[in-house]
């Protein structure tokens, strides 16, 4: 199924129709509605299309944002909520929430220089945050010029592209970028929403992929999914490790071996600037929002009907979009706090 890349994307133009539908089984299936983060989007898409083909069941959508979602769930206007920020322990009470992890990810520096192509840059955790603070104004800066000899940088200035929607992507880079820069962290912190330096805002992974593609001489970050489908150039990173490393399924992979969800209240657990010489810098989890007090006892079932059937047969399909599914194990404690956590009606709704 071909994505499109146009900003607050819906799967609810041929994923879902409002109401009931009859399932494979003959049974009505309840319709489930979700909203929040871009970043998981096109997995999202890839497994709600194949979900409705065994169940009948329809999934509407809309990527507009983690900040989006959280606000969504919060006044209950959707079945569940979608972040790349996990919520704090504190705060998933607060709300009455619960959450779990779906997919591990990474979010990619992209560029658009003329003659560049995917791989053929470099940049230290330092350049990068220097880029995003403006204090690295064009590609022809020596410090950029010492660590890519033999790439033609333009003397041209670098146009910055970043979110402008509260983004659990931004959540994600800006962690990063907190961890790696002392000024940064000081400056500017990290959140889904930050008060950036420099740069023009793109709603959306879809709205800055489309802007750096547009703008030559530009950078941005996007979800790996995001840079592959529209053919983008993505920067080599270097690590925690001092190693340069591409990324891909196997470097985010690296990055969540050292994930102990065991010890992670809530599920919360950030993934950026892990050890480990092959590890991607820039990784993280996407989570799912939930109710623990359902209003719907069918509704509730049908939306951890289908994020089971996701753990159980979505692998493969995250391995192609280059996400790194949950391992078995953890899946396991995420049903047992379905099991614990959700109730309708004063009962539980997955057994």
């Amino acid at each position: 199924m071909k994505l499109s890349t146009h900003a607050g994307r819906s799967l609810a133009g041929c994923l879902a129709v409002a109401g009931m539908v009859w399932g494979a089984a003959g049974v009505q299936a309840v319709d489930i509605s979700g909203a929040g983060a871009t970043f998981p989007y096109p997995i999202y898409a890839q497994w709600a299309y194949a979900y409705n083909k065994v169940s009948g069941v329809k999934l509407n959508y809309q990527s507009i944002g983690s900040g989006g979602g959280i606000a969504q769930i919060t006044a209950k206007t959707v079945d569940f909520g979608a972040s790349d920020l996990p919520l704090t322990p504190d705060k998933l009470e607060q709300i009455g929430l619960i959450q779990w992890p779906m997919v591990v990810g990474g979010v990619v520096p992209v560029v658009h220089i003329s003659g560049v192509k995917a791989g053929d840059i470099k940049l230290t955790a330092a350049l990068l945050a220097d880029i995003y603070l403006g204090k690295i104004v064009k590609w022809s800066d020596p410090a950029l010029k010492q660590v890519n000899p033999g790439v033609s940088l333009p003397d041209r200035l670098i146009s910055v592209v970043r979110r402008s929607d509260g983004s659990g992507t931004t959540a994600i880079f800006t962690d990063y970028l907190a961890k790696v820069s002392a000024q940064w962290k000081k400056d500017v912190g990290s959140s889904t929403s930050v008060k950036w330096p420099a740069g023009l805002g793109g709603k959306g992974n879809e709205g800055v992929a489309a802007y750096v593609q547009q703008i030559d001489a530009s950078i941005g970050y996007v979800e790996l999914a995001y840079a592959l489908q529209n053919k983008m150039s993505w920067v080599q990173m270097e690590n925690k490790s001092g190693k340069w490393v591409s990324p891909s399924l196997e470097s985010f992979a690296a990055a969540a071996d050292h994930a102990d969800w065991s010890k992670a209240p809530g599920f919360y657990l950030m993934l950026t600037d892990q050890p480990g010489e092959d590890t991607w810098p820039i990784s993280g989890a996407t989570f799912i929002l939930f109710h623990k007090q359902q209003a719907s006892a069918d509704t509730a079932l049908e939306v951890l009907k289908f994020f089971d059937w996701c753990y159980q047969n979505g692998a493969a399909t995250a391995k192609k979009l280059d996400y790194v599914p949950i391992p078995a194990n953890v899946t396991k404690v995420v049903r047992e706090s379905w099991a614990k956590n959700v109730r309708a009606g004063g009962k539980p709704v997955w057994r």
